[in-house]
């Protein structure tokens, strides 16, 4: 924070200081003479309209009196910035090129006013009010107004902090500046900078970059090391804010770098490294961190980290040695685009130290040991100045440059009562204005030499574009830092990330992308759950419960499975549940079926028998004719089990009960009035009965039987219209099955149901109870209570079994009861007679059955 608070009060007092200066001279002259003077390093060339620059050609500045001075003083900076001074050459190559292009600003000369910042904040400021206010000893102001070409717009500065306080004051007038190396987020902000652009990337987009890396690596846990300034600590906010699990993952530590050689501090920030288990380290930071940091990390010897570089030490040569290598080797960096600018090299040869103007730039380039004569040939020696195969920053600053060009050259084509200021109006270049230009400037878009397209978003922003760049050392222990890619924003396509893996140099042993991660990924069946008090990258795989599922890689949640599925043993996928019902296939249905066909059978064969044996005495005693209906409702209640078995459709749920319902109420009404008819013979036998028999006739019996059967197919009819069974889908009974079951719709009509069966059993047996001591030989009663013992015993069983069996174990218990107390019927009922038929012949008379003249064996 100590930063904005400097910046602030420096804005303060040279703002004060220059606005009283100003008034004070025109409150009692008519021209403005300058109170102060900044005496700065800079070079000039004269125009019809002048662009300002801001450079770095020294660094280390000896500068005792940070504001102005009355006298002059002659600023000391020492240690001349090569790279700063190429920088500088580049913007008067590109106003040169500019000035022969007939197609761009023609009749119009561009001229140049460049300073040395020293790379200090107080010195930039000094100069960017120096361009702003020129420096001039005097000025007589005419009502014209007219006078030197002032300087429209600024290239520069290459630091944010600097950019953000002279942006800051120079947005007031809305002088424009394009900065080509101040990345900081805070200067896309539009209300704090309005007049604010540049060329190179936001760090915000190079945030976003280096996620969209570590995205693709699977790198999701890394630390961050930043430097105390704009520059790292924006970047350190845009982490934090852009960075996710699900985006890049977490921040292992962020330490900030300490400025200068705090050896405690550095040895502090190295220990962290080491016991982190975060095999990537992200450094923000300018070189000279980097270079006090790798002292601490070679000391301690810190091997197999992958870093990652900022733009503003991937390319830094200093940290490119032999002796570095085995630790930074591999270091995978963001780096300005790079660019070509032909004709540069051959500008740059031409370039002579002055050794006349104490003004010049070139009195300082030459002050070494040696004075140069002027008459060297640059072109026989290598040298960093002329190394123009890599042009970043330089490619940045022609943009910049350009950029001005093209907007003042779109508002020089104006016509007159078409333009965009008020009335209409056009800007002249008599008249012209900072904040026309940068009207111009904000909807500028051109295609450079070099392919790229330069416009600028609302913010000021250049669309970005970077180079990723990989440090590599070579088997003959060469050192190159090689272009493995790009990452760039496009307005169709968004932002995209380029690598191509195979020119990417590995500095470990297994010559493959290290593995930097908290928590290993959770695979498919399993969620993460988030440990406690730690990032949440940092978690624990927690299987999915029965019936949930994830299909995918680090799934936060586990989804549940559709009504019809079920979690596979994996969790992993929902698998169709199986479908449970008692089929005709498994061993239950098998045995159910054929036990019912068996029954079918019997009874088939038992009515042959009797219709064989129909003249015989034991076949037309007691109503022939009511023991063939019997015989063929038995075989419709064996047939009737069937529609229990297999599949539940409508028409079966629907039929199933009524076919049941009907065929046993035939049944047992056959059996009723068999046994009516029973006693009503016995009591005829006895002196006066006779008249009893006429109730009991063959119209009667066929009647009653048939009166009972229409009550139940009413009240089968009834329930079917009322509430009809249906096939239902149960999910309750298990949890991976799907039992297919007919639920009985209403549960009063089956009960009605199985209540009329039971009455007409319950009566029967009453019935044949009571007629339990006739003569053995003259009646069947005995054999009708057994047969009704049997069938009510097995349905007084039937209806808790019911209950209490889930699923197709009811549709099993059911056919069951039918089969049983079919059973029970058939044999305790024909058994018998089909004995004296088939074994005892000699038993099947009429004297036999009467009881008289025959004995027992």
């Amino acid at each position: 924070m100590w930063t904005f608070s400097y910046i602030n009060l420096f804005f303060l007092v040279s703002l004060c200081f220059y606005i009283s200066s100003s008034a004070f001279s025109t409150l009692y002259s008519p021209s403005c003479r300058l109170q102060g003077r900044f005496h700065l390093h800079g070079m000039h060339k004269a125009g019809d309209v002048v662009l300002g620059g801001l450079f770095h050609m020294h660094f280390d500045p000896n500068y005792p009196d940070l504001f102005f001075t009355s006298e002059p003083e002659q600023p000391t900076c020492h240690g001349f910035d090569v790279i700063g001074f190429r920088l500088t050459q580049t913007m008067a190559f590109a106003i040169d090129e500019i000035n022969r292009n007939p197609n761009l600003l023609p009749n119009v000369t561009l001229g140049y006013s460049v300073y040395d910042n020293c790379n200090t904040l107080g010195i930039g400021f000094r100069a960017a009010l120096s361009l702003t206010s020129g420096q001039e000893e005097q000025v007589i102001i005419h009502e014209s107004c007219e006078g030197t070409p002032p300087v429209l717009g600024i290239v520069g500065d290459s630091s944010s902090t600097r950019s953000i306080a002279i942006s800051a004051v120079l947005g007031l007038y809305r002088v424009p500046t394009v900065s080509y190396f101040s990345t900081c987020s805070c200067l896309s902000d539009r209300k704090k900078f309005p007049s604010f652009f540049r060329t190179i990337p936001s760090d915000a987009f190079q945030v976003r970059a280096i996620i969209q890396i570590l995205k693709h690596f699977g790198w999701t846990w890394a630390g961050l090391l930043i430097s105390d300034n704009d520059y790292g600590l924006h970047a350190a906010r845009s982490f934090q804010s852009d960075m996710s699990p699900a985006d890049g993952g977490c921040l292992a530590y962020t330490e900030i770098l300490p400025w200068g050689d705090d050896p405690a501090e550095l040895r502090r920030i190295v220990d962290v490294m080491k016991k982190s288990t975060a095999r990537v380290v992200i450094v923000f930071a300018h070189e000279s961190h980097m270079i006090d940091l790798m002292k601490e990390v070679v000391r301690q010897n810190v091997t197999g980290l992958q870093w990652i570089a900022s733009e503003a030490w991937t390319s830094a040569a200093v940290l490119q040695t032999p002796h570095l290598m085995p630790y930074l080797g591999g270091t995978l960096g963001i780096a300005i685009r790079r660019g070509e600018i032909p004709g540069l090299r051959d500008f740059l040869l031409q370039i002579q130290p002055d050794l006349n103007h104490n003004q010049s730039i070139g009195k300082s380039v030459v002050r070494v040991k040696t004075i140069c004569t002027g008459q060297e040939d640059l072109e026989t020696v290598q040298t960093e100045f002329l190394d123009i195969l890599n042009l970043r920053p330089e490619y940045n600053v022609y943009k910049a440059v350009y950029a001005l060009a093209y907007a003042l050259h779109e508002l020089l084509q104006c016509e007159p009562g078409r333009g965009p200021f008020s009335g209409n109006s056009c800007g002249d270049l008599q008249r012209l204005e900072p904040w026309q230009l940068v009207y111009y400037l904000q909807k500028v878009n051109f295609t450079t030499s070099f392919g790229d397209e330069v416009s600028f978003d609302e913010n000021g922003d250049v669309l970005p574009i970077y180079d990723v760049m990989n440090w590599q050392w070579l088997p003959d222990g060469g050192i190159k830092v090689q272009n493995v890619g790009e990452v760039k924003k496009s307005a169709l396509k968004g932002e995209e990330l380029t690598l191509h893996e195979d020119k990417i140099f590995w500095n470990i042993k297994s010559e493959k992308p290290p593995h930097s991660v908290c928590s290993e990924s959770c695979p498919p069946g399993t969620r993460r759950a988030r440990k406690k008090e730690e990032p949440e990258c940092c978690f624990d795989c927690i299987l999915c419960s029965e019936g949930k599922i994830s299909n995918k890689t680090d799934s936060t949640e586990c989804i549940s499975c559709p009504e019809d599925f079920w979690s596979s043993p994996q969790r992993d996928h929902c698998a169709q549940k199986k479908i449970d019902f008692l089929s005709y296939h498994e061993p239950l249905g098998i045995c159910l079926t054929a036990t019912s066909l068996l029954g079918t059978f019997i009874c088939a064969v038992i009515l042959c028998i009797f219709i064989c044996h129909r003249k015989t005495p034991i076949v037309r005693a007691n109503n022939s004719e009511l023991s063939f209906q019997l015989l063929v409702s038995l075989k419709l209640c064996f047939l009737c089990s069937l529609l229990f078995i297999g599949r539940p459709r409508l028409w079966t749920c629907q039929l199933r009960h009524a076919a049941f319902g009907i065929s046993f109420v035939l049944c047992v009404s056959c059996i009723l009035v068999k046994t009516m008819v029973v006693l009503a013979v016995f009591k005829a036998s006895k002196p006066g009965g006779g008249a009893s028999l006429k109730w009991f006739g063959a119209v009667q019996q066929r009647g009653t039987v048939l009166v009972l059967t229409s009550v139940q197919a009413a009240i089968c009819t009834a329930w079917l219209v009322s509430a009809s069974p249906v096939p239902h889908k149960n999910t309750q009974y298990h949890n991976d099955k799907i039992v297919y079951e007919c639920v009985v719709g209403s549960t009063i009509g089956f009960a009605v149901l199985l209540g009329y069966i039971g009455l007409l059993a319950l009566l029967s047996f009453l019935l044949a109870f009571l007629a339990r001591n006739l003569p053995d030989n003259f009646n069947e009663a005995k054999l009708i209570t057994f047969s009704m013992l049997i069938f009510c015993a097995v349905w007084v069983a039937f209806v808790p079994a019911y209950i209490s069996s889930p699923g197709k174990y009811a549709d099993a218990v059911e056919v069951f009861a039918i089969l049983a107390s079919s059973f029970g019927l058939l044999l305790a009922l024909f058994g018998p007679k089909c004995y004296i038929i088939l074994v005892k012949p000699e038993r099947n008379t009429k004297k036999a059955i009467m009881g008289r003249g025959t004995t027992h064996p």
